[in-house]
């Protein structure tokens, strides 16, 4: 492999995790100082209900600690890509064009799903902290973030469908299978199912690992495909990532919140379509295995919802998400983190190996 491409995807990472670095301070300032914190602990379930448990481990840890800590991810993401494309523009050596990165059949559609989902939780979470006189705002509602995911979603499904030509999705170890029109549903509902399980931005530390490994693994698929430029994308991403994770290791500086999560989530949806038929790999199907942690996530809040409502309320866990049962039954928070760390970094490995092996 070219030692060029193995550049284009390493420097501009180590960009984005220092630029990341070098914002933080200036974000924390404004994030206290503004006590950009929700004014009143507690939160509702998916379904509407309380989460007494829920709310009672951490009464302490919600008040007082910032949101918003997802700037640090999508901004590194930004300033990155906007010094070096400042850097080829100005310089134009062979060593700068190949350094960019930004193109318009691997990046626009995932740095604008990146972009426009962080900006609209950012809105989000400036609704849900500016609460006053012992109410919280609440935020958007979650009919209005899913149906502006939805919008996102159906951006996305035209974009591959009209612009790349894209039908079909590949199953690992044996063809494809065309879904004709019926593709745009799939993308929008598996856009929407990937966002859902950002609910597991519950501990510290614990998301970032998860969408590290998750965006790590698929930049070494998009590079066994070729797409460097998605690669170097993926790998940025994670650079920024990690430039948060210094700051979110317990006790948290501050939480990622909506506006890291809605734009993980649909653009990790966006990278796994582009690391399928569209680069005559298996990026979707091996997205449960490489993001599992995420899947998890998902399930047990459609078990404890659906329980919840055939069941006559009984509930299969303490509280829902899963990660927050471990908590309940006396897990410490840090062991949680760190085990979901681990298989975060097994499964991701298994989802490459099964997307490479699986053509």
């Amino acid at each position: 492999m070219p030692i060029n491409d193995i550049l284009k995807i390493f420097i501009p990472s180590t960009v984005a995790f220092f630029v990341g670095i070098a914002l933080t301070p200036i974000l924390t300032h404004y994030l206290y100082k503004y006590k950009v914190w929700k004014k009143v602990a507690g939160k509702k379930a998916m379904d509407g209900t309380d989460t007494p448990i829920f709310n009672s481990l951490h009464k302490d840890k919600e008040v007082g600690t910032p949101k918003m800590g997802g700037i640090i991810i999508w901004a590194s993401v930004l300033i990155t890509i906007a010094i070096i494309w400042a850097i080829a523009k100005l310089f134009p050596t062979e060593a700068m064009q190949k350094l960019n990165f930004l193109s318009r059949n691997q990046t626009w559609l995932p740095l604008f799903t990146l972009v426009a989902g962080s900006l609209i939780g950012l809105i989000d979470d400036f609704l849900d902290v500016r609460g006053t006189g012992g109410h919280v705002a609440g935020g958007l509602s979650l009919k209005k973030r899913l149906f502006v995911v939805f919008l996102i979603g159906c951006v996305g499904a035209w974009w591959f469908y009209s612009k790349l030509e894209v039908s079909q999705v590949a199953i690992p170890f044996d063809g494809m299978i065309n879904l004709g029109w019926f593709f745009i549903p799939f993308f929008i509902l598996v856009t929407l199912a990937v966002y859902a399980s950002g609910v597991i931005d519950g501990l510290d530390g614990l998301a970032g690992g998860v969408f590290a490994s998750a965006f790590f693994a698929y930049s070494v698929i998009a590079l066994s495909q070729s797409q460097i430029n998605l690669a170097a994308f993926c790998a940025v991403v994670v650079g920024g990532i990690l430039a948060f994770l210094w700051f979110n290791i317990p006790p948290a500086r501050f939480y990622m919140s909506e506006t890291g999560t809605m734009g993980l989530t649909i653009t990790l949806a966006v990278v796994a379509f582009l690391t399928d038929v569209h680069g005559e790999g298996r990026g979707v199907l091996t997205l449960p295995i490489i993001a599992f942690p995420l899947f998890v996530t998902l399930l047990s809040n459609v078990i404890q919802i659906t329980s919840k409502k055939f069941r006559n309320g009984k509930k299969v866990f303490l509280v829902a998400p899963i990660h927050h049962h471990f908590e309940a039954i006396g897990w410490p928070a840090y062991k949680i983190t760190m085990r979901y760390w681990v298989i975060s970094a097994i499964f991701a490995i298994i989802g490459v190996v099964v997307s490479l092996i699986g053509k």
